[in-house]
């Protein structure tokens, strides 16, 4: 028996959008947009009539705006939010506002939908552990620890000179629960690939610099690493780094993801050998697992947020079953542990 289609309404006031998404979707047999919606009231209503898996939203809406529509819409039902965003500053802007109040990730617009269908699987798998978690305030699941090599214990110091860190979706909300517990003197740099387009890495960077005590900024090609400062990889680019500076190039095919978290690990593990600290926080696919793998056999130590925490669990579960995870944590402890192995 083949499994249930994957039911997803589709909002937008444009008529030229509401024509163009159903068929793109569709295009994928797995999935059926079971309606569509012009507004954001038209978009709660129907919603709750039709109980589809997935949203997708507009954000510019007359009547209802997305913004107060996806309030409504993960308060009052189970389904995961996609938002549809303008690829500008200001559209950055509001969309990682949207993250932040339930949305699981977004599509710009003026991309073509590239990866709709890859972002609307990651948003059921999301919606599976929405469901499953309970919302009663109960404790987060204890900590799960690997076995280890001899080389450090589980809460020990680690050795290390910088620290990199992979995120997909549910990174942005994951990237402010660890740099917000970090402090501002950190001993080494950290630089972050999330996999987002560009414009969206750079308002990433200002709100979680205005937000959180370390320094954080959007990389750029040739910037010195230093200690105390976090580098958001810039979207649509792959970033890499050597023993003292971030080289920041276009893509040459290496990854379907730009930034890449293997491609920032490899040039990590080519310039820092095993004093590098990896964290692999939640996302689909695998992209990371096979260079923190690699850094891991090596010496280096990475932590892996555990599945409990994760809106998918996917790119932490690549890592642990490609045996290159040293701890698993849930994200409300990884970084006081970042502290704890930086010695901070």
């Amino acid at each position: 028996m083949s499994p249930p289609l994957i039911r997803v309404l589709v909002v937008d006031d444009s008529p030229f959008m509401r024509s163009v998404l159903p068929p793109k979707i569709e295009a994928d047999p797995r999935f059926k947009v079971v309606g569509t919606a012009i507004d954001g009231r038209d978009a709660i209503e129907k919603t709750l009539a039709l109980s589809p898996d997935v949203v997708t939203l507009d954000i510019d809406m007359p009547v209802m705006n997305g913004i107060d529509a996806l309030k409504e819409i993960v308060s009052r039902s189970s389904a995961s939010v996609i938002m549809l965003s303008a690829r500008t500053e200001q559209g950055a802007s509001i969309t990682l506002e949207a993250l932040d109040l339930g949305a699981i990730d977004f599509i710009p617009k003026s991309r073509g939908l590239e990866r709709i269908h890859e972002k609307l699987s990651a948003a059921v798998e999301a919606r599976k552990h929405r469901i499953r978690t309970p919302a009663t305030g109960a404790k987060p699941a204890a900590a799960v620890r690997t076995p280890l090599p001899p080389r450090t214990a589980c809460g020990g110091r680690v050795s290390a000179k910088i620290c990199i860190v992979g995120s997909s979706t549910g990174g942005p909300q994951a990237l402010q629960s660890v740099i917000s517990q970090l402090p501002e003197a950190l001993p080494v740099p950290i630089v972050v690939a999330q996999h987002m387009p560009p414009n969206f890495t750079k308002a990433l960077a200002q709100r979680l610099n205005d937000t959180c005590k370390p320094k954080v900024v959007e990389a750029e090609d040739g910037m010195t690493l230093t200690k105390g400062t976090i580098y958001i990889a810039p979207g649509g680019m792959q970033t890499r780094v050597t023993g003292s500076e971030i080289k920041v190039r276009p893509d040459q095919g290496e990854s379907l993801y730009k930034p890449s978290v293997d491609v920032l690990a490899e040039s990590a593990r080519s310039a820092f050998g095993k004093n590098v600290l990896g964290v692999m926080l939640t996302g689909m696919g695998a992209d990371g697992a096979a260079e923190f793998a690699k850094l891991h056999k090596l010496g280096a130590y990475n932590i892996s947020q555990d599945q409990a925490s994760c809106v998918v669990y996917g790119m932490p579960r690549s890592l642990v079953e490609a045996g290159g995870s040293d701890e698993v944590l849930p994200l409300d402890q990884i970084g006081g542990r970042i502290r704890s192995a930086l010695g901070c």
